[in-house]
């Protein structure tokens, strides 16, 4: 009897830890939709494409946006706080902090900033 008792609490502690690992949370569902990822920012002078590294820092390039936005190119890190996709750039946009919300279907992506700004964007790869 303490054996069926025994095998039961395992196979009990196997399944809740299976049922853990398959349950993921926006924080993690986030990470996935951007870590390795470029994502291009749509503008009303075209694209800006972001390449979100694995390791947490990013790269964007705005060739058409250079005037706006100071340079061309810059890097900076990013990373998952509350849900929100934050970043923060050398250069651009004054090297200051901004986290996202992001609502994805498929590829496109619509984004809210912190400070009410909103747009859209679209996963490249």
């Amino acid at each position: 009897m303490r054996v069926g008792i025994i095998i039961s609490a395992v196979l009990l502690c196997a399944t809740q830890g299976a049922l853990a690992v398959e349950t993921e949370t926006p924080g993690q569902e986030l990470r996935k939709i951007v870590s390795g990822r470029t994502i291009e920012l749509n503008t009303p002078l075209g694209g800006l494409p972001i390449s979100y590294r694995m390791d947490g820092t990013m790269r964007g390039k705005a060739e058409n946006l250079a005037a706006y936005t100071g340079s061309v190119h810059d890097s900076g890190i990013w990373w998952i706080a509350a849900n929100k996709l934050c970043q923060r750039w050398q250069k651009w946009l004054d090297g200051k902090s901004y986290c996202f919300t992001l609502q994805q279907q498929g590829r496109a992506v619509q984004w809210t900033r912190n400070d009410g700004l909103t747009g859209t964007a679209t996963i490249r790869r």
